[in-house]
């Protein structure tokens, strides 16, 4: 089998320093380098101006500048919401989302192509799992996405396709090249989990200034068992045993996100079992109307959805409902599938 070749933005440092010293370049090249990556976005070596044309002509025989290949974009520039499909250097296909919202612009990336979760109304478990995503092709997602923005990003969450906490170290590196290298707010990165329970406690550990968000869905085990089957190694109990100790370690707030699915988990009494569960953890919870994909489950009316939001006012915690963008190019909430 022919070897995977290796991009440049999925160099380590030290692999970096050695490739920039067989082409002969000087240390202060590495800086007008990372300029043109991380805050330019270009796409092609030789679009760096400013470096001899002789030391990119042997980077770019040394490696390709990115691991990512755009092969689909779904929505037009104006629009505010566009899907965009990749593919990755194991030739697994992946998607991004781009969605703008005034000075606001924020990009959905997946970590991994597929998922192993199994959530049983997301479009993305019909993958099937196909493999963890690299440092560099997470990275890379906002890197295209950028120079397709007109305007800078200034949001990322981890909300596409595949459980973050299942790549942990590489969705880590990942957020802190963002953070240190383009210059994005640590708290305008959100990581989002469907709930494993070792990996917050390890977030905590680590001291990770992120924000963590964490699919929770149901106000009790018995329903989440059935939409979210990781919940048998992962109960409820636990979880909010978990997100007591980020918070008393860290001192922020977790969001719950919680999808509404009409006759399963949207009437008055899992409303209110919801407000018992989180009565005493400092969160916030984020009501989320389901996107309907080919599946046996259906958006609540406008009617549930309002007075499941109406109950949770008499809760101590802050509840907002979100609309997810983009569901006319199936770039919603739980949508991703890579179609074409």
């Amino acid at each position: 089998m022919k070897n995977e070749v290796k991009s440049f933005i999925d160099f380590s440092s030290s692999e970096i320093h050695k490739a920039l010293s067989e082409c002969g370049a000087d240390s202060y090249r590495l800086n007008q380098i990372n300029d043109w990556i991380y805050s330019k976005y270009v796409q092609k070596w030789e679009d760096m101006a400013n470096l001899p044309k002789d030391l990119l002509m042997k980077l770019s025989t040394l490696a390709p500048l990115h691991p990512l290949e755009e092969i689909n974009c779904s929505g037009l520039g104006s629009d505010p919401t566009q899907k965009f499909l990749f593919l990755t250097s194991k030739k697994n296909k992946i998607e991004s989302v781009l969605m703008r919202q005034g000075s606001r612009v924020t990009v959905c990336i997946s970590s991994q192509s597929g998922c192993a979760v199994d959530c049983d109304f997301c479009a993305t478990a019909s993958m099937g799992f196909k493999q963890n995503l690299s440092t560099g092709e997470i990275v890379d997602q906002v890197l295209q996405l950028s120079n397709r923005s007109s305007l800078k990003i200034t949001n990322v969450v981890f909300m596409g396709m595949g459980e973050p906490f299942l790549n942990y170290q590489k969705v880590v590196e990942a957020a802190k090249i963002m953070n240190e290298k383009m210059n994005l707010g640590s708290r305008r990165i959100t990581i989002s989990t469907a709930g494993i329970v070792s990996k917050i406690y390890q977030m905590a550990d680590d001291k990770l200034p992120f924000k963590l968000a964490v699919s929770l869905n149901a106000p009790n085990d018995e329903i989440r068992k059935v939409i979210m089957p990781l919940t048998i190694t992962n109960p409820i109990n636990e979880l909010l045993k978990a997100a007591e100790y980020y918070y008393n370690k860290l001192r922020r707030f977790i969001t719950f996100e919680y999808v509404l699915l009409e006759n399963v988990n949207s009437d008055e009494k899992c409303a209110r079992q919801l407000i018992h569960l989180l009565k005493n953890i400092p969160c916030k919870v984020n009501l989320i109307p389901y996107n309907e994909i080919e599946s046996e489950y259906k958006r609540p009316s406008n009617i549930s959805i309002n007075n499941f939001e109406r109950i949770l006012k008499e809760a101590p915690f802050t509840t907002t409902v979100r609309w997810s963008k983009g569901t006319n190019i199936d770039a919603g909430c739980g949508q991703l599938a890579v179609r074409v």
